[in-house]
């Protein structure tokens, strides 16, 4: 497997120090959350992505590529019943598939579950039908940046909408695109009816990105889960995408937090 974690579980440390950490504890990548640089990813200049991934570079750390994307953002609406609002979302969408080309990354996470509710009075069919509005116009950047949009269905305390792997796979198949792309994510599928491994088994071959957590909002080994018969579906499926570390609560510590994760999952693996 290849390991990543994110990177805002070092809260304030500087990227320099977080890509020597993680390198030292044996993670080969990084996912950058946007909001840990700048208010918009279009602050970040060209000169400061060289730089990040200059520096993760000389770590040996690959900046695997961004999540979070539309998180503390404003204006931003993925199922917006506004056409303009739409057009807004799916540029911004673009300048991040950009800044993920920039820095060496390839994947796009989209969870955000704040910029894709339902609209008040609008069915979960029509907030489905503005989402894969706002979504085509991203295609042609897609395409160019080499970038994959990887579709990250939330369970329903997180999202009242795209909560299951099977209706992110639908909304993949309907975009019909290369570039787009399922993504699985272990305390998602916790809230969904059947077993993990059986999500993974129906669902990996077209899953471009996968992250592990426990559904008490920690890491994977800090909670109930048990990740064996996770890792063993994914090796069985022969999947070759990168295992992303993604926790909520940063308690104890970052450095305990990526050391113990990595451990339990190596010993799972």
């Amino acid at each position: 497997m290849r390991y990543a974690i994110c990177n805002e579980t070092f809260t304030d440390w500087d990227h320099e120090r977080i890509c020597g950490t993680v390198a030292e504890l044996g993670y080969q990548g990084l996912e950058l959350a946007p909001f840990t640089f700048a208010p918009l990813i279009t602050d970040v200049t060209t000169a400061r992505r060289a730089e990040l991934r200059r520096i993760a570079d000389a770590a040996g750390i690959k900046l695997i590529g961004l999540h979070w994307l539309l998180a503390k953002t404003t204006g931003f609406m993925l199922t917006s019943p506004d056409a303009e609002v739409r057009t807004r979302t799916a540029a911004y969408l673009g300048e991040l598939a950009q800044m993920c080309h920039d820095v060496g990354g390839s994947i796009l996470v989209l969870g955000s579950p704040l910029q894709r509710k339902i609209p008040e009075g609008a069915t979960r069919e029509q907030a489905t039908d503005y989402a894969l509005m706002t979504l085509s116009q991203v295609l042609p950047t897609l395409e160019r940046t080499g970038v994959d949009l990887c579709l990250e269905p939330l369970g329903p305390t997180d999202s009242e909408f795209l909560n299951t792997a099977d209706e992110g796979y639908a909304m993949m198949v309907r975009l019909n695109h290369p570039r787009v792309k399922l993504h699985l994510d272990v305390k998602a599928m916790a809230t969904e009816p059947e077993p993990i491994p059986t999500i993974i088994h129906k669902h990996i071959a077209h899953t471009g990105h996968f992250h592990a957590n426990d559904p008490n909002l920690r890491g994977p080994g800090f909670g109930e889960m048990d990740f064996r018969p996770i890792f063993a579906a994914l090796k069985q499926e022969n999947y070759q995408g990168w295992v992303s570390v993604e926790v909520f609560d940063y308690k104890p510590d970052p450095v305990t937090i990526a050391r113990d994760s990595i451990r339990y999952m190596r010993e799972c693996e």
